[in-house]
């Protein structure tokens, strides 16, 4: 939440990569400025430093704080301008509001000034200002692509393997994470190409490349290369593309590795850092999408406010008697949600710490599925979260005799 009690100016901009839209609202809703303004750091600071200098205390709000919402952030800053943060879906509820329906860059720019002006509890504080931050944000979000490029080749990899030869891919395609058995299918990526290779020698290729189990992994691999004579229509094209991709998914997998190494380094300069990661289920990707969503975690006056922000606060809907109960709302920082929920799910298989597993138990035995039951633990997750945040308290484990999680 930003607090816009001494604000003299709301400045609402409407991003573009070239132009931006300006429109300034004074706390009566007077309109003071209403024009296009160059994405360029002269014509950026010349605006903010006339309006200060004119108006007093000056409130920026975008619509995006990233790519194109950078450069304006950091120019409003140095004008000594304050700035926040109107989530895209509250200015779309917003724009609802207001008469018409035409989609323009002036009219997207007032609807932002006036909500800023009318409804400040929409507004979201931007704490990107440190470089530690910034980087980390880039890095989080390079981390997420690779992720994405991960699954996307593993799937495809999966899909060509099981057309060409299931027994095959019922063995490597659990195995595909592995170095070994990339390095195995970049330079032997056809059914045929392992037979030739031989057991002895896949043996070896798999030992040196990391494989624990080489002698039973080639094993099951030449049973199940034994158990299919037939050559299925594409098998010859598939070996000139299961090469390729092996290698993308290894290259991928590497790559994340140094992502999660640079996390890592940067994540050591926060102190919230180690804060999160005292409690049980909080790794170095999860904790640096928590600190990239929250920041330090000081914007939220209490745990409500985090996990409304988060998308774990129940919705209530009720009318008459035809519906009622709480459900799961569907908004939030959905990044954000996952991190806490894998968070959460990590928890529950935490031996020194027990707590999470009991109360996770108790939702089960109430009848809830596993994934409310995740969400559930999540949520109560979040007020601790808030609580270590707050008083800079690490997280305590506690033995089954302690827990006492509010039901």
């Amino acid at each position: 939440m930003v607090d816009t009690t001494a604000i003299d100016l709301f400045l609402g901009l409407d991003l573009g990569k070239e132009f931006h839209h300006a429109r300034g609202l004074t706390e009566q809703g007077k309109t003071v400025h209403d024009r296009r303004l160059p994405n360029t750091e002269p014509k950026l600071l010349e605006l903010f430093k006339k309006l200060a200098a004119k108006f007093g205390t000056v409130l920026v709000v975008v619509d995006q704080v990233a790519n194109i919402g950078a450069l304006p952030i950091t120019a409003a800053r140095a004008a000594g301008c304050r700035v926040a943060y109107l989530p895209g879906l509250s200015m779309r509820r917003a724009a609802d509001l207001y008469p018409g329906e035409a989609k323009t860059d002036a009219r997207d720019a007032f609807v932002i000034a006036d909500t800023a002006r009318t409804m400040p509890h929409t507004l979201r504080a931007i704490d990107r200002d440190d470089e530690a931050l910034a980087a980390l944000t880039m890095l989080t979000g390079y981390d997420n692509d690779l992720a994405g490029e991960v699954n996307r080749t593993t799937n495809r990899l999966r899909g060509l393997l099981c057309q060409i030869h299931p027994s095959l891919e019922r063995v490597l395609g659990k195995r595909l994470a592995y170095p070994y058995v990339q390095v195995l299918l970049t330079r032997h990526g056809s059914p045929a190409k392992i037979q030739r290779l031989g057991r002895a020698r896949c043996q070896a290729l798999l030992k040196a490349h990391g494989s624990r189990k080489a002698h039973h992994l080639t094993a099951e691999i030449f049973d199940a290369l034994a158990e299919q004579t037939l050559i299925v229509a594409g098998t010859e094209t598939s070996a000139l593309i299961v090469p390729g991709l092996a290698a993308q998914l290894g290259a991928a997998h590497t790559q994340r590795k140094q992502a999660e190494q640079e996390i890592a380094a940067l994540l050591e300069a926060l102190p919230l850092f180690h804060l999160l990661t005292s409690l049980p289920g909080m790794g170095v990707r999860t904790t640096a999408a928590v600190i990239v969503a929250i920041g330090d975690g000081t914007t939220f006056p209490t745990a409500g406010h985090l996990a409304s922000y988060a998308g774990l606060a129940p919705a209530t809907k009720s009318s008459g008697t035809s519906i009622r109960g709480e459900h799961a709302p569907h908004r939030g920082n959905r990044l954000l949600k996952r991190a806490l929920f894998q968070a959460a799910f990590t928890a529950i298989g935490c031996r020194s710490d027990p707590s999470s597993r009991i109360y996770y138990d108790r939702q089960r035995a109430r009848g809830k599925t596993h994934t409310q039951a995740i969400l559930r633990l999540a949520r109560q997750r979040v007020n601790v979260i808030h609580a270590m945040i707050h008083t800079g308290t690490l997280y305590e484990a506690r033995t089954a005799g302690d827990v006492d999680l509010a039901a």
